[in-house]
């Protein structure tokens, strides 16, 4: 499979602390790649490096054989990102939006389509405080897109959602891989992992504790949550 991001030794410190200390991973076109870990472990840190967003302090990272931290311009021209921390004003409508993102790409043409998609079309008059938990995703999902990436980052896309809206969720992503789009989804949810990851990364306090197919990951143990505990507790003991 075609590696369409290569992590190598990825460092990023803050106030002198390694929030991500040696990262390496490949993620490979048209995968959905999985990154779990516990808080602060330096999961989103590492994919908003990995999208330009955070400049590294050390290690290499290549995206679609870009430099995020070269030509980060050039880099979130095909890559979306939706944050865990994403928010629009309160006053902000979706249908506008989608409008101030789509003339940021240049993609007017598109926004049409991406709301009858994510099923917001009937929700474009509303403002931002006034969607639930799933119109909220589905807006942030959106507005990913609208610059047709190649690469979606999606960072705790579920936290807060109710169960169905969490399965609801779910097929939306299986829906940007089966339209080719290579997902990296950031996730607390083994469930979650296991039903959408083709492959994953375990990181812990900054580094890469655990990768494979969440079968590999799993391995003896009776499940991937069993395997994620007892990974996190023997290399936290470790460190």
């Amino acid at each position: 499979m075609e590696p369409v991001i290569e992590v190598s030794e990825l460092r990023k410190v803050y106030a002198g602390v390694a929030a991500v200390d040696g990262v390496s991973l490949s993620v490979g076109r048209g995968e959905v790649f999985g990154v779990l870990g516990p808080n602060g472990a330096g999961k989103t840190t590492t994919v908003e490096c990995v999208a330009g967003l955070r400049r590294p302090d050390g290690g290499s990272v290549r995206v679609l054989g870009l430099d995020p931290a070269r030509d980060p311009a050039a880099v979130r021209a095909r890559v979306g990102v939706q944050l865990q921390q994403a928010a629009l004003p309160d006053r902000m409508r979706v249908g506008e939006a989608m409008s101030v993102f789509a003339t940021a790409h240049g993609r007017h043409d598109v926004v049409d389509r991406l709301l009858d998609e994510w099923r917001l079309a009937a929700k474009r008059c509303s403002s931002f405080p006034t969607l639930s938990g799933g119109q909220r995703q589905r807006l942030f999902i959106a507005l990913a897109l609208l610059g047709d990436p190649e690469i979606v980052v999606l960072d705790e896309l579920t936290t807060g959602l109710d169960p169905a809206a969490r399965r609801d969720t779910w097929a939306l992503v299986s829906r940007l891989r089966d339209a080719g789009v290579t997902v990296v989804l950031v996730t607390h949810a083994m469930d979650e992992a296991e039903m959408l990851c083709d492959r994953l990364a375990v990181i812990v306090a900054g580094r890469v504790a655990a990768a494979g197919t969440p079968a590999e990951v799993t391995g003896d143990h009776r499940s991937l949550e069993a395997a994620y505990l007892a990974i996190t507790d023997r290399y936290l003991q470790e460190v």
